[in-house]
């Protein structure tokens, strides 16, 4: 996929989580974000983060309490990640390798990311480009919580 249409589809889908933050509309889909989902050609499918929520301890043994938002997980023949994730006081992404070009964008609160040995703090309206090959891990410091959207492109297996 080329790099503008993947920007594309990031701030589509960005647009569209929160457009959809208050929001039940669905087209062309099944009613509950749980089932699988598959949308006619031309279909829209809406959820909202209550659909998606779920308590999830910090991804690649980070710690702490995270609240994982799985958009359209279920929904086949779409190759595209699309997670928003809370990351309560201390918890963290764990230190690990990317094995796809993968983008953080911070909504709220403040963090402290690594990246390749590096350590940059970041907040909200900060982007990030983590490239196949580098590693990288983010902890949440400060008192808020620490909110993502992260995006990348599902590994076919």
């Amino acid at each position: 996929m080329n790099r503008h249409r993947q920007v594309a589809l990031v701030v589509v889908a960005c647009a569209t989580v929160v457009w959809a933050s208050g929001s039940a509309v669905r087209s062309g889909a099944a009613a509950s974000g749980a089932q699988k989902t598959a949308a006619a050609p031309g279909g829209v499918i809406v959820q909202t983060d209550a659909e998606v929520a779920a308590a999830e301890p910090g991804p690649h043994q980070g710690g702490g309490q995270t609240i994982g938002h799985s958009f359209f997980r279920d929904v086949a023949g779409l190759n595209l990640v699309f997670r928003k994730r809370v990351l309560k006081p201390g918890a963290g992404i764990g230190h690990h390798v990317q094995a796809e070009d993968e983008i953080y964008y911070v909504m709220s609160g403040r963090g402290q990311m690594t990246l390749d040995g590096k350590t940059v703090d970041v907040g909200p309206g900060t982007a990030i480009l983590t490239r196949t090959g580098s590693s990288h891990s983010l902890r949440q410091v400060g008192t808020d919580d620490l909110v993502i959207i992260i995006n990348y492109e599902r590994q076919v297996k």
